[in-house]
């Protein structure tokens, strides 16, 4: 059994969705648990839609006609059975009104709850699920769409960033899926969000199907998880930053959790975490060339000859910076900040300390939060915050990367000979990463001096 999670950039119109069934249709043999994000861009309407009722119940006719003629221009080109399409369109249209109200009720309250939030956005994702059921079915497939909620995918309480009960869950899915498996009918099931256990939806973050569809892998004891992408899995780095990255063909759990950590956008940084101890294989691969290579992702990695298996950047972060004579020694502060920044829901990416200046790496978008949630801390011991937004973060990592003698020193001295000065650097949290800050503007310079080093010489030698 597998499991397969189809994105949002892989359902982008009719022709994708019915690439997927072909798909499907050449792996049959393999009994498959489908998991699905929104259509692509269908997240962003509804956020932007929820912004918008806010201030104005005008804007919703529009949010709703634009949503209405994205699913069904695909069911009008994907499905070929009368009847079949006129009873799709009426489960679409019961949902879309269903939205239509919420968003009503948005505006005219004038606020929007963290569950309603959560309600609004998981529109995206139960309608696609509907949609690709139908064309399923529509070509000789049995299927049956289900709602997250609707199969016990429970998670804690909370909304923007919610944590699966796997022992629960495990028990949930089986009764609910294996009698389907068993029937040849295939589940469609919702990504992105469960619901608490008091029934009301939480999410897993943007781009959370992964981490839906690792956590219904688990529950299972599936053999394979099947994430298909518009892309063949993870290289040595950003294609986009240099030309001469590499597929890369097997990973560990741990590289693939520190690269999407650190900036890697194939998978959702929590994917594998409900996949440790167990035996399942990731398998990335490209829904346009499903039959090419893809990355494998194992519980266990291999070293390779130099070490480093890819090279992950992030350029929308900032550093925080917390003066003082004493900080780094004053027990105590370093708790404070960070109680501070999480009642302020300011994720911290990592801290570096020293005796005068406590340093944290946080998302850019946070930095103006950040620095008025800290504000009235200023004064004794802390002397003053600033931020510097001017800064990128490149993380290098490779299994046995903190073991390998000289290793650190071939990274540097690249980084060096391309004229790029290094402002920071951190090792030894992980032991298959570590990371430095240099200056935006520096970022690709370094990484493609560290490439060169690591890939392409060694390629031509």
């Amino acid at each position: 059994m597998r499991v397969a999670k189809f994105g949002g950039g892989c359902l982008r119109n009719s022709t994708d969705f019915l690439r997927v069934v072909e798909i499907l249709k050449r792996e049959r043999s393999e009994p498959t648990v489908i998991v699905v994000s929104a259509i692509f861009g269908v997240t962003d309407v509804l956020h932007n839609g929820t912004r918008f009722a806010l201030n104005s119940e005008v804007s919703i006719p529009l949010t709703i006609n634009n949503l209405k003629t994205r699913h069904y221009e695909i069911i009008e080109a994907t499905i070929t059975d009368l009847a079949r399409r006129n009873s799709l369109q009426r489960a679409i249209d019961e949902k879309i009104q269903r939205l239509e109200r919420l968003l009503y009720g948005v505006a005219y309250t004038g606020e929007v709850t963290e569950s309603v939030s959560v309600l609004i956005l998981s529109q995206g994702e139960r309608l696609s699920a509907t949609i690709l059921s139908g064309i399923l079915e529509d070509n000789g497939m049995p299927s049956v769409p289900l709602e997250s909620e609707n199969i016990g995918l429970q998670t804690d309480d909370q909304f923007e960033n919610a944590t699966a009960n796997l022992a629960v869950i495990q028990s949930n899915l089986q009764q609910c899926l294996l009698p389907l498996i068993k029937q040849d009918i295939i589940p469609v099931i919702t990504g992105f969000y469960g619901c608490n256990e008091a029934g009301k939806p939480t999410s897993f973050g943007r781009n959370g199907s992964d981490y839906s569809a690792a956590v219904i892998a688990r529950a299972m004891n599936v053999d394979t998880l099947d994430i298909w992408k518009n892309v063949s899995g993870f290289h040595t780095t950003d294609p986009k930053i240099t030309d001469n990255a590499l597929p890369i063909a097997l990973l560990s759990y741990q590289e693939v959790a520190e690269l999407s950590y650190f900036g890697a956008k194939i998978l959702h940084p929590r994917t594998v975490e409900p996949l440790r101890g167990s035996a399942i294989e990731i398998r990335i691969r490209n829904i346009h060339a499903y039959a090419g290579c893809c990355t494998i992702i194992k519980h266990q990695g291999q070293y390779e000859a130099d070490v480093i298996k890819s090279i992950a950047c992030n350029s929308n972060i900032s550093v925080l910076k917390v003066h003082g004579a004493g900080v780094g020694y004053k027990p105590g502060i370093i708790g404070e900040i960070g109680q501070r920044l999480f009642i302020a829901n300011v994720n911290i990416y990592s801290v570096i300390t020293s005796q005068t200046c406590i340093n944290l790496l946080i998302d850019r978008r946070d930095s103006s939060r950040s620095i008025s949630a800290l504000t009235s801390l200023v004064g004794g011991v802390i002397a003053g915050i600033d931020v510097r937004d001017d800064v990128a973060l490149i993380a290098v990592v490779g299994e046995g990367l903190l073991t390998t003698k000289g290793l650190a020193a071939r990274v540097f001295s690249a980084v060096a000979e391309s004229g790029v000065n290094v402002e920071m650097f951190s090792a030894g949290a992980s032991e298959v990463a570590y990371y430095f800050i240099v200056q935006r503007d520096d970022m690709e310079p370094a990484i493609q001096a560290v490439h060169r080093t690591f890939f392409e010489q060694s390629a031509t030698t």
